[in-house]
């Protein structure tokens, strides 16, 4: 009886054991696997600056662009986002009829 315990006993040591020493291989295999930028922990500065952008609505053709690369022009002291000279061009001109 004590025999057959202490077997059990062994038996969940070892399982417990291996099952440790597996998943620390595989967190190991895991981090070698990914980007080199991703392995540091820190955030992944392209998509960070993607989230934080602001977007504004072209007023020509609808585009919404990035007010950090948009081209702006003011009129009457309110500021104006375009996302090329062309639609900038096109409003400036329709304010001059």
């Amino acid at each position: 009886m004590f025999r057959a315990i202490f077997e059990l006993l062994l038996t969940a040591i070892v399982i417990l054991f291996l099952r440790a020493v597996i998943g620390i291989v595989l967190k190991g295999f895991g981090q070698a696997m990914r980007a080199p930028n991703q392995q540091q922990g820190g955030p992944n500065p392209v998509n960070e600056s993607s989230r934080t952008r602001e977007l504004k609505k072209d007023p020509v053709c609808g585009t919404y662009i990035a007010s950090d690369t948009s081209i702006t022009e003011t009129v009457g002291g309110q500021t104006f986002h375009f996302c090329s000279r062309q639609c900038r061009d096109k409003y400036v001109a329709s304010l001059a009829r």
